[in-house]
């Protein structure tokens, strides 16, 4: 090491996902860890691969471009099954709390991302035992992401004890980073009295890997035949905050138009009901697809006319689908199911590069697809702001400044 390295304070990165994850969590993190090797000796405690890179095991502790890499020893069950999933995010909770234990040290700074939801509490812990100062990286808000989700009701006992230890969590926090507008408009709702700093910093696009590419060019549109096709693309997650509903409901109205075609690639808790959709309906204007790796985005992103994205309501302040800038890079306009005044709304209406319309309207996303039809010779117009959208303010150029201004001791 360096005379300079051991100069450097120490930055911690916690977060369940990193590399080799490319799951938008364990990207994100995976680059903004070595970003900051700049100004930091940087370190990095997570779990075992268990999401896109799943069943590959990696070391225990390596040190990868430049990061120092822990490992914390948590189970691996599926995620998709509720029991394992609360299983795997206790026994990582517990492995995590005891490597921070072990490794904080008085005057690092510990960013720590807030999902799963008990990650932010042991680390918290484990920071202030060691003197240590923590900043939260929220990208997902609890608990109104259950409520959203349909899990958890608002004037429930395990929603006022969540918001209880949430205000502790705050409390302790040196500063707290959201994703999005809506969420810092939330967040100061949250941490009203606390006095916490709270800076916005939004994800960013993959300008290196991510272009537009030529319609006719595309070898995923010429292998599901739809290269006459007008297509609107979904590609990422279906969860629970995801509204797949609606655009199935769409879906089926315009199931005689033989000019539209919507394809559906990812994974998540709602594949199997939208599978199961798909076929009692008999709908031959969706196909489906199964995930495919980040390194093929520059060819799925570009097999569409229009990119579709999805929130269920009450995730304004909630959430932000990072996917949403990869599509601006791809140069693809954006039809998006939203809330007003959301994090997405605004991306769409600040720089005129898609639509919106309220979450669960099928009548109104039939008639926004339907004026999109008619005026489809715009897109490209479209389509070009969307790519300067992404190269003008979500470039990992302008994410990283705002991190090492937001991490700076």
């Amino acid at each position: 090491m360096t005379d300079n390295a051991v100069d450097r304070q120490t930055l911690w990165v916690v977060t369940e996902l990193y590399y080799p994850e490319e799951t938008s969590t364990g990207y994100y993190l995976t680059r903004t860890a070595e970003d900051m090797t700049s100004l930091f000796n940087v370190r990095v405690i997570c779990g075992q691969p268990n999401y896109s890179a799943r069943g590959i095991r990696a070391p225990k502790h390596e040190t990868r471009k430049g990061v120092e890499i822990f490992r914390a020893a948590g189970t691996t069950l599926n995620k998709n099954v509720i029991i394992y999933k609360l299983v795997n995010m206790v026994t990582l909770g517990i492995g995590i709390f005891f490597k921070g234990l072990l490794n904080f040290r008085q005057k690092d700074r510990i960013l720590v991302v807030t999902t799963p939801p008990t990650l932010p509490f042991v680390t918290a812990i484990a920071a202030l035992l060691r003197g240590a100062q923590y900043v939260l990286l929220i990208h997902d808000n609890y608990p109104e992401i259950l409520f959203a989700a349909g899990k958890s009701k608002e004037n429930g006992a395990f929603a006022s004890m969540l918001t209880y230890c949430n205000r502790w969590l705050y409390k302790h926090a040196s500063k707290i980073i959201v994703v999005g507008r809506d969420m810092e408009v939330l967040i100061k709702q949250k941490t009203k009295g606390l006095d916490i700093p709270i800076a916005v910093i939004q994800n960013w696009a993959e300008l290196e890997t991510v272009e537009p590419r030529p319609r006719s060019e595309n070898t995923l549109l010429k292998e599901l035949g739809l290269e006459d096709k007008f297509v609107f693309l979904y590609a990422g997650n279906m969860g629970y905050p995801n509204d797949i509903e609606t655009v199935v409901e769409c879906a089926n109205r315009l199931k005689g138009d033989a000019t539209i075609h919507f394809i559906f690639l990812g994974a998540g808790v709602k594949e199997m009901a939208l599978r199961k959709s798909v076929n009692e309906l008999g709908l031959a204007n969706i196909s489906l697809l199964a995930p495919k790796p980040r390194s093929e985005q520059i060819i799925f992103l570009n097999a569409c006319d229009v990119a579709l994205v999805s929130l269920v309501t009450k995730m304004r302040g909630v959430s932000m689908p990072s996917r949403t800038y990869n599509i601006l890079a791809a140069g693809k306009p954006i039809l998006a199911l939203t809330e007003d005044d959301s994090e997405l709304a605004m991306v769409i209406e600040e720089d005129q590069i898609g639509w919106h319309v309220p979450p669960g309207n099928a009548d109104k996303l039939v008639s926004v697809i339907a004026e999109i039809y008619e005026k489809r010779g715009q897109l490209a117009e479209y389509g070009e702001r969307s790519r300067a959208s992404a190269i003008s303010k979500y470039s990992l150029e302008t994410a990283s400044r705002k991190y090492i201004e937001a991490l700076k001791f």
